[in-house]
């Protein structure tokens, strides 16, 4: 064998390793940033493992916010066929309410959800579109424009 094919069959076994390094790479370094939104009913039907993180929507339960000592609340998460604990410790944003849509970012630990973030609705009328997908599948989506429109 020439020195010329020597040296192009080594290249070439080079550029493969560095292509498989870099695909394991990149894919351990996007396990944890990739997080799935998950109806209340899809994590009652299925829970994922406590070291999954996930995002939980829906609408805050009427009636189930508590707040503890200093930034401590707890409350549930519905989307009217499941309703999911959630508990967290932090600020909450100013929209935040019972009956209000909220997006929360966590894990589930031994049936309660531990939200590491709260995200609710940036103005009166505004809701994920993963959120109103889960509560239209529900059946319980109500369109607040539609309510406005009336008045």
């Amino acid at each position: 064998m020439g020195l010329k094919k020597k040296r192009r069959i080594q290249i070439i076994a080079l550029a493969f390793v560095a292509l498989i390094a870099s695909f394991v790479a990149i894919y351990f370094a996007v396990g944890d940033a990739l997080q799935y939104f998950r109806s209340p009913a899809a994590v009652a039907e299925n829970p994922p493992g406590p070291r999954e993180t996930f995002r939980i929507g829906g609408l805050v339960e009427v009636g189930s916010l508590v707040r503890g000592q200093g930034a401590r609340i707890t409350f549930n998460v519905t989307d009217g066929g499941a309703s999911v604990p959630v508990q967290y410790e932090g600020v909450l944003p100013d929209l935040f309410g019972e009956g209000e849509g909220v997006v929360a970012t966590g894990r589930l630990v031994d049936g309660t959800f531990e939200a590491s973030e709260i995200l609710a609705k940036h103005d009166e009328t505004y809701m994920p579109k993963e959120v109103i997908d889960a509560l239209k599948e529900q059946g319980v989506y109500v369109d607040p424009n539609a309510k406005a429109a009336t008045n």
